[in-house]
């Protein structure tokens, strides 16, 4: 099913989508896959929206990061296998709503442009919520990682027929329907295979700008922080779509 990009304002409730409403429990768990990243946390969890609760998921971080979410509030569940598709399958199953989202803990991203994305899901007008990074500034994105996400986001549409501009980096759906999808990947390829096995399924996607901020300071992306990252990642996209 292809990607579908231009939501309209309101949801079928009568509430625009994006705003939240009064409530007084989280009606969605918010994972974060976390290595090192325990001088991000402080600024990015004191900005997640009421609607959420926070599992941080420690992939064998060394500097406190699982004391730092504990400390902060936040479920925190180790997962000692090594990759980004472990650590979001962890959470996953961590989770105990009927809707999750899942988000970098690194700070480039503000918690509250899930807002927009859980309300279209929640609304029924998608059945997978995604978010498509817009760069606040140059250099906020390598040329490299650019490079890397266009190549994957051009094979997507040519083999799936999807029109994506990104490869999820933010997302939103209901939890149990995540896990009957079966996605295997434990590496950096779990964003790709998800969104194939989504569209295999017949998903509705929507896809939504979300704005894209320089990492926490002191901190370096395991993907875009080096040409080297970028090249194990662009190995596990490739294996994904073979």
């Amino acid at each position: 099913m292809p990607l579908m990009d231009d939501a309209a304002d309101d949801d079928p409730s009568g509430h625009p989508v994006g705003s939240e409403p009064s409530q007084c429990e989280p009606d969605c768990d918010l994972v974060l896959p976390c290595r090192d990243e325990a001088g991000a946390l402080p600024t990015l969890l004191a900005r997640v929206p009421g609607r959420f609760h926070v599992i941080v998921v420690d992939n064998g971080s060394r500097d406190g990061t699982a004391d730092v979410a504990a400390r902060l509030g936040a479920t925190v569940v180790p997962e000692p296998t090594p990759g980004y598709g472990a650590a979001v399958h962890a959470g996953v199953v961590a989770a105990t709503r009927d809707h999750v989202a899942v988000m970098d803990g690194d700070g480039s991203f503000d918690p509250a442009d899930l807002v927009p994305l859980l309300d279209l899901v929640q609304a029924g007008r998608a059945d997978l919520a995604v978010g498509r990074r817009r760069p606040v500034r140059r250099g906020v994105w390598p040329w490299h990682a650019r490079a890397g996400n266009a190549l994957v986001v051009r094979w997507l549409r040519h083999r799936t027929g999807m029109t994506p501009h990104d490869i999820a980096p933010l997302r939103v759906c209901r939890r149990q329907a995540l896990l009957d999808l079966g996605v295997e990947d434990r590496r950096f390829g779990y964003p790709v295979e998800l969104l194939r096995r989504v569209t295999d399924a017949g998903w509705r996607v929507q896809e939504r700008d979300v704005a894209y901020h320089p990492r926490a300071a002191g901190t370096r992306s395991k993907v875009s922080g080096s040409v080297l990252g970028t090249l194990r990642a662009a190995r596990d996209f490739a294996e994904v779509l073979r």
